[in-house]
């Protein structure tokens, strides 16, 4: 499939077609992980999983960090 990109705002977007948004499951609530390979754009949907195991590294970052100034202002 060739696509092309169509402008939006000041920067430039991939529409995706519906049919292979059902058949990967994407809608606009999907994280979708976005590298590059070479010279390659490769587009992932991001599983729940890895969304939840980024969260949780996350917060434990945001609590060795902010920990004290957060339990503070809590109290």
């Amino acid at each position: 499939m060739v696509k092309k990109l169509v402008k939006h705002g000041k920067s430039l977007a991939l529409v995706i077609d519906r049919p292979l948004l059902d058949v990967l499951h994407i809608d606009a609530e999907t994280f979708l992980d976005v590298q590059i390979d070479g010279k390659s754009l490769v587009v992932t949907p991001v599983q729940a999983d890895d969304r939840r195991k980024k969260f949780l590294e996350a917060l434990e970052s945001t609590n060795r960090k902010y920990g004290r100034v957060l339990k503070k202002l809590a109290e």
